[in-house]
């Protein structure tokens, strides 16, 4: 398995299945870890570095769930391929900067990749498409219990797993649920659903987790906290508040339909028309216009288009995606161009 690989592969997250794949694009467990007796990351020499990454290569490598999976020295790849590993969710922007001495291992059907001298040592993740974090947390788990074996983990009977930012301190885990609220943001009630799971010591970020906007009304939801909380715990929790967050959003659709499908039609089958014959477009009208798309589809107002498609679009048209796909460098006028392209050809193609 290569890059290329994955850029003519559909992730497993995108395939829009899995318990409620209407509203719930995907799951996500994160696991922080550290190897006893060297500093954290961001701390260590450049010696210590390269040794914690020989280590972790070795020890994922005799990983049975990892045996063929892809694993990478990011200081080697260029640009347009941080950024492509960053778009597909694989690793996060912040591990695409000062590469040197960092790494990347990703499994088969990228349920499973590993970032090596992160902000931590290890962070290990599993995505799986839809509401499905008790398979997530299963995999990840086992993959845990496989690679403590093989390292020593920097860890307190007092804290638990010692980790560089105190709030991952404890068990270590990030819970993650990526929800598409269009209908939320339309019946201007989102702002009150993230007041209030703030308080329930949950978190919303964008599409491309921490500093990011929640464009194309895509929002993450996690927890704040793993210290003094068990594994099992906190994924109640945001289980629990997920469901809710669910529910209240296809209450507003049901309201949309009832009280406005008019206009709400209007939109979405404007938004279908612009994609299907705009010939430039950018990155962000693109995510917004496929966000109604997706929402037509999911009503069953639009039956000629497959909501996995859908998914796709929103990775491949980002612009580390269209560098690869042509196999060059483009400024952003002709990332605009290739990206109205592809997204009309996939949209007519789907129809005929």
């Amino acid at each position: 398995m290569n890059l290329e690989d994955l850029l003519r592969d559909k992730g497993e997250w995108l395939r829009s299945t899995g318990p409620h794949a209407d509203i719930v694009m995907s799951s996500r467990i994160r696991l922080a870890r550290n190897l006893a007796k060297y500093p954290f990351s961001h701390w260590a020499s450049k010696k210590e570095q390269q040794e914690i990454l020989a280590m972790v290569k070795d020890a994922i490598g005799s990983s049975k769930k990892m045996k063929t999976a892809l694993c990478l020295d990011i200081g080697k790849l260029d640009s347009i391929d941080r950024q492509f590993l960053v778009e597909r969710h694989l690793m996060s922007k912040e591990h695409s900067m000062d590469s040197e001495s960092k790494g990347l291992c990703i499994s088969d059907r990228e349920v499973i990749s590993i970032m090596i001298n992160e902000e931590d040592h290890l962070r290990m993740q599993v995505m799986r498409s839809g509401f499905d974090l008790k398979d997530a947390w299963h995999i990840i788990d086992t993959l845990d219990d496989e690679v403590s074996n093989l390292l020593l983990y920097a860890y307190s009977p007092d804290f638990g797993y010692l980790t560089a930012c105190p709030t991952n301190a404890g068990t270590g885990i990030r819970a993650s649920v990526m929800l598409h609220l269009p209908s939320l943001v339309m019946t201007k009630q989102i702002g009150k659903v993230l007041q209030a799971i703030t308080k329930l010591s949950l978190t919303a970020r964008g599409l491309y987790g921490e500093g990011t906007e929640a464009s194309g009304n895509f929002f993450q939801i996690s927890n704040q906290v793993s210290l003094g909380h068990r594994e099992e715990d906190i994924m109640d929790n945001i289980e629990r508040i997920i469901k809710q967050i669910i529910d209240h959003e296809q209450s507003a659709r049901e309201v949309l339909l009832s009280q406005n499908r008019a206009v709400l039609e209007d939109r979405i089958f404007r938004a279908y028309g612009t994609l299907r014959s705009a010939h430039i477009i950018t990155s962000s009208e693109t995510i917004d216009l496929l966000s109604l798309v997706r929402l037509g589809v999911d009503l069953n107002l639009i039956k000629s288009v497959d909501r996995a498609l859908i998914n796709e679009l929103f990775i491949i048209t980002q612009p580390a995606h269209l560098q690869k796909i042509e196999k060059k460098r483009l400024n952003p006028n002709e990332r605009d161009i290739k990206r109205a392209d592809i997204v009309r050809n996939k949209l007519v193609q789907n129809h005929d």
